[in-house]
């Protein structure tokens, strides 16, 4: 499916800019995004990969995520049964799912694809996305958030009475989302044009073996643990009490204290509420927004923690911390280096239908169909960006939100889609390409599903509440 839609993206543009005389147009977003591709979303992924993966080698190897993974077995037993519960690829699937959860998009993607690393040791045909890869692929692309922040901070930045309104709505779009991605890719992967091919028969020659994908050292075939970790002493024990009664006490004080009365809380305000107008939501103690400041302050605090606990909980374990980390960090550079083609090719085909106004003459097109339906013209653009480029979103959010009012209905609408869909084909691009798959199967389908199910969510919701 997504040889076609991409070769549909460069085909409608060159045709589409030839009628509209916007062929410089075309060329200029063609080069725009090859650029940014590699110099703005690559190279930079370098650094945070490498930061990530050694951390979660030291989770690996201390068995922190196979605990984890053992806690939510049956969770993930259902969603993916063709993983042995015991497989790395459970730990990094959850530990991805509860970053997306708490908004941590710079831990989520290479935690994300950590997970689609070890699941493509599964994978009997490299190159091919196997149903596990499928339904993660489609839980990513509507993932739930407890906060939408980016949106919060964009109506707090205006004025609004109320930038934390949408924090529900979101939430409840975000829930019909992910439920409809997860339905859609069950039913879908059964159909006969997105069966798997029959597993290649083992050779006795002397090349790889079938149920190892190239993308992988032979290594990787096999679960990264191979010796298990020492036994944590009592006094160790303690030690990890201690910090975690530690990390839940500044939660709880940050949380009840008053505003200002502590440098993160000022940071947390600064983060979520850059301009927000007198009284502060901070000194609003309704049950409401205490639980609002308790999830916002357990997203500011949990980047930090983690940078903490899993050395801490590793070097407790017996694990040579320092060393493991590096032997992960090593995986980040050739990862973003993979991602390269992939992210080239589908952002060059996107910036070529910007440029040449297909997104334009899709709203010209739609609008008198959808406007008969109560849905708003003005979320159009929106909408139809959304599966294709997180910063354009953004912008047209802000645009929205400038013009129409920081608390008007369709601003309230737009805010609730932000923050309840996902840039489908972006994530798709890095996740797949960090592991050369080029038969996506229907995670695409299953992703586009989540997004209009989250945007007509959405759009009911908000006229449910606010109307």
């Amino acid at each position: 499916m997504l040889n076609y839609l991409w070769l549909a993206l460069v085909l409608l543009a060159a045709i589409i800019g030839a009628a509209t005389g916007r062929i410089n147009e075309v060329t200029a977003g063609a080069f725009q995004m090859a650029d940014t591709a590699v110099m703005k979303i690559a190279l930079p992924l370098v650094g945070v990969m490498a930061l990530w993966l050694g951390l979660m080698r030291l989770a690996e190897r201390s068995g922190l995520v196979q605990q984890l993974a053992r806690a939510l077995r049956p969770i993930m037993r259902r969603l993916f049964p063709e993983v042995p519960v015991e497989h790395p690829a459970m730990g990094s699937m959850v530990m991805n799912m509860a970053a997306n959860m708490l908004g941590l998009s710079n831990a989520a993607t290479p935690l994300g694809l950590r997970a689609m690393r070890d699941l493509e040791t599964l994978n009997k045909n490299p190159g091919t996305a196997t149903n596990a890869m499928c339904t993660f692929l489609a839980i990513n692309t509507s993932s739930i958030q407890l906060i939408p922040t980016t949106a919060i901070a964009i109506l707090a930045a205006a004025h609004s009475k109320d930038p934390t309104a949408i924090v529900g709505t979101a939430f409840l779009a975000t829930v019909c989302s992910t439920v409809a991605g997860v339905a859609a890719v069950k039913w879908m992967q059964a159909w006969r044009m997105f069966r798997l091919a029959p597993e290649p028969v083992a050779s006795t020659g002397t090349g790889p073996s079938p149920h190892t994908s190239p993308t992988a050292s032979p290594a990787d075939a096999e679960p990264v643990i191979s010796v298990e970790p020492s036994p944590m002493s009592l006094w160790g024990q303690a030690a990890l009490g201690l910090l975690l009664t530690a990390f839940i006490a500044l939660l709880a004080w940050i949380v009840l204290a008053p505003a200002g009365y502590h440098a993160a809380t000022t940071a947390l305000h600064a983060q979520i509420f850059p301009a927000h107008v007198p009284p502060p939501l901070w000194e609003d103690t309704s049950s409401q927004h205490l639980a609002l400041r308790a999830i916002g302050t357990l997203s500011l605090l949990a980047v930090p923690f983690l940078l903490v606990f899993f050395p801490v909980y590793a070097a407790l374990r017996g694990v040579k911390v320092y060393e493991e980390f590096v032997e992960g960090a090593k995986e980040g550079f050739q990862v973003a280096i993979r991602v390269i083609p992939f992210l080239v090719a589908i952002l060059v085909a996107i910036g070529m239908f910007r440029g040449a106004g297909g997104i334009e003459a899709m709203k010209s097109a739609l609008a008198p169909l959808l406007t008969p339906l109560g849905f708003p013209p003005d979320l159009l653009p929106m909408v139809l960006v959304r599966p294709l480029s997180g910063s354009a979103t953004t912008g047209l959010f802000a645009e929205i939100v400038q013009r129409l009012g920081p608390d008007s209905l369709t601003t309230r609408m737009a805010g609730t889609i932000f923050g309840s869909t996902e840039t489908t084909f972006y994530v798709i691009a890095v996740y797949f390409g960090s592991i050369a798959v080029r038969r996506a199967r229907h995670a695409v389908a299953a992703g586009l599903i989540a997004d209009l199910v989250g945007v007509i969510a959405s759009v009911i919701i908000c006229r449910l509440m606010f109307a």
